[in-house]
């Protein structure tokens, strides 16, 4: 028996229209899986052309996670649901985190929005007795100085994936997450398209390169998957290195 096959699973992604969310969607569609994703665009035709964003073979519904109601109103995209993936994220740089605007955005996408998706769920995942994976990001595990909201809702993530990890384990759902390093998507081009900060990024990591969607998947599938049947409330830092 192949412990990566999900075929007849269902599985959403949250964020998973584009970077490492599509990454991770294919990951599960590629294995068996029926995937749906949500995204921020009205229709998955307006992704055609968009740099990581690949959407032939998976379901489709336009949800903005930072406003609690659609979260609430959005319709279920199975009748029963395996594997829930968060990988919702924004970030507001040129110190925009520091106002009001910039803070309350971040943070009610990065952090808020993961409990009420989670909240949501929650039935169908203990019903299918499923997985739950939060993607947050190595800046949870450290200071971010000109990203206050995106450093400290990553660290909300990972604290809110131990939490969940211990609270539903009774409820035969598992909850862990992954925390990704420097990868190459649209939310690190800041330092991706300028061949300076990108040189001094890699030199960083001792990996010698930047991280793909795809190693971020690699460890989703096998978080959601019976090989982590006794790993709960954790989060596996995916980095290449970069934060020893």
């Amino acid at each position: 028996m192949n412990d990566t096959d999900f075929t007849g699973k269902t599985v959403l992604v949250v964020g998973g229209s584009s970077g490492i969310g599509n990454g991770i969607a294919h990951a599960f569609r590629e294995r068996g899986a029926r995937v749906h994703v949500w995204g921020t665009r009205a229709t998955a035709a307006d992704y055609d052309g968009v740099e990581g964003s690949e959407l032939s073979g998976l379901g489709y519904t336009q949800v903005d996670v930072g406003d609690p109601d659609e979260i609430e109103a959005a319709p279920a995209p199975f009748e029963t649901l395996d594997v829930l993936v968060l990988s919702q994220g924004t970030v507001v740089y040129q110190r925009g985190e520091f106002e009001r605007a910039g803070w309350d955005r971040v943070v009610a996408v990065n952090l808020d929005s993961l409990m009420h998706c989670c909240r949501k769920f929650h039935g169908p995942l203990q019903e299918s007795r499923g997985s739950i994976v939060i993607i947050s990001s190595i800046s949870g595990l450290g200071a971010n100085r000109g990203n206050p909201a995106y450093a400290a809702s990553k660290a909300g993530a990972i604290s809110l994936t131990r939490t969940l990890g211990q609270a539903w384990a009774r409820d035969g759902i598992r909850v862990n997450g992954v925390a990704p390093g420097l990868v190459d998507t649209k939310l690190t081009k800041v330092t991706t398209e300028h061949p300076r900060r990108r040189e001094a990024a890699v030199a960083a990591i001792p990996a010698g390169r930047m991280g793909l969607p795809s190693d971020m998947a690699g460890a989703v599938v096998f978080l959601a998957s019976p090989l982590a049947s006794y790993v709960n409330g954790q989060t596996l830092v995916v980095d290449g290195g970069l934060s020893l």
